[in-house]
């Protein structure tokens, strides 16, 4: 997965068609050309369904016919979700795809016409030339189980945003009908304070009701926690609110959807986290991880998702590379630039491997003091932040050993940074 050049020049020879391919929504234009650039055929427009499909494939297969050649190679660039479609069809039919770098195809188009013209087909020749120049890069699709992953990964996400947005909605709700609420109740989510919400939410309906009534439908449901003192305290609330008074038929109404649309959301993340540990729990290595303090199971299902097939790469550098993690300089003459990380990669696995390194710094022992001696040690201290990133390098190293090898977690390892001084010192 880590061509050089050099290498990827080679896989473009004689008896290659190139085909480089501008992807859209509904119709997609491609282009055909040979090693020397040479055009082989006009350009063709095929729509973004199985007809079209089949179209391409007749021309491919004619002009290869016509060309005599061998082997294929097709070019994109990665437009939104636009190109799973194609990119299946191409693994179904053994026609080799590759990727270009959209911000590559804008630099180059002008190469040829010396002009900022950018249309559906200049763009093709753009890319097949790319590709010719051994200027792209092959892109990892996960199939299987890890395809699973990604998708339940995904779904979570999904439903965690739209249960946050149902909370803010319930909050905002309680700030414009009963701002006292949460006097009475430290947190919205409990027992006690669901009970309220759902029975008797309008600071009018507690008061009619009084601390006795109010007492008596919690203790239908809760035995212990609850007591006159919380009762009286709510009916206090209540008879001292400033809450709007006007629409309540209808505000009551929208706070019971909520607390519905709530409690839905709920249901299904519990739903979603039980599908998700019986499918992480097929992959070899994954029991190990959920076994490091400060690594959850949510946590470990995206990396382990967007790592993807662990057997693809050779050291644990490439999955930092492929992160984004890998450090980069900019620096000439005399001039000595700053070091950063690239940000070049999977900007997912990098958020979530910063996500789960906070939890693992504050939980996690050897994290801890690793992130102690980081930011504190006499000779180049690091900022928090530097050794944050710093941990999440180490983390990756600690997750490829576990899945590659197949061996446990040990945090004696993982400290050899801070034991290493002492034993030169020695």
């Amino acid at each position: 997965m880590n061509y050089k050049q050099n290498e990827k020049i080679l896989q473009v020879t004689e008896k290659t068609l190139v085909i480089g391919i501008d992807i859209a929504k509904e119709v997609h234009y491609a282009r055909a050309f040979n090693y020397r650039r040479i055009e082989l055929d006009n350009v063709i427009l095929f729509t973004n369904n199985q007809e079209g499909f089949k179209s391409f494939r007749n021309w491919v297969l004619k002009v290869m016919k016509e060309y005599d050649l061998d082997k294929i190679i097709i070019g994109f660039e990665p437009t939104g979700h636009y190109w799973y479609n194609f990119a299946e069809f191409c693994r179904n039919n053994d026609f080799k795809y590759v990727m270009v770098n959209p911000f590559h195809v804008k630099i180059s188009k002008e190469m040829d016409d010396n002009s900022q013209t950018k249309n559906d087909r200049k763009d093709p020749k753009t890319i097949a030339k790319l590709v010719i120049d051994g200027r792209f890069f092959e892109t990892y699709v996960a199939t299987g189980i890890y395809a699973e992953l990604r998708n339940i990964v995904k779904m979570y996400e999904h439903i965690t945003g739209c249960k946050n947005v149902v909370e803010n909605k319930i909050i905002q709700w309680l700030d414009n009908y009963f701002p006292e609420f949460p006097t009475v109740f430290g947190n919205w989510e409990c027992k006690s304070a669901m009970i309220t919400l759902k029975s008797f939410p309008l600071p009018s309906m507690i008061v009619d009701l009084g601390e006795t009534k109010v007492l008596e439908t919690w203790k239908k449901e809760i035995k212990q926690g609850v007591g006159i003192k919380r009762a009286q305290s709510l009916l206090a609330a209540a008879s001292g609110s400033v809450g709007c008074t006007e629409g309540l038929r209808m505000a009551q109404k929208e706070l019971e959807y909520l607390l519905k649309e709530y409690e839905m959301y709920l249901e299904q993340l519990e739903e979603i986290k039980a599908e998700m540990e019986i499918l992480l729990l097929n992959i070899p290595g994954a029991k190990e991880i959920l076994e490091i303090k400060g690594i959850g199971l949510v946590t470990a299902t995206a990396i382990i998702a967007e790592i993807g097939d662990i057997s693809r790469f050779e050291d644990a550098r490439q999955i930092q590379k492929y992160a984004g993690l890998n450090l980069i300089e900019t620096s000439s003459g005399k001039h000595k630039g700053q070091t950063t990380i690239s940000k070049r990669g999977r900007k997912r696995l990098r958020g979530f491997l910063f996500k789960v390194i906070m939890p693992l710094v504050g939980k996690n022992a050897e994290f801890k003091q690793l992130h102690e001696y980081y930011t504190t040690r006499k000779d180049n201290p690091l900022k928090k932040k530097q050794s944050l990133i710093l941990l999440c390098c180490k983390l990756i190293r600690v997750l490829f050993a576990i899945l590659k090898k197949g061996i446990s977690y040990d945090g004696n390892k993982l400290m050899s940074d801070i034991r290493r001084p002492s034993v030169l010192a020695a």
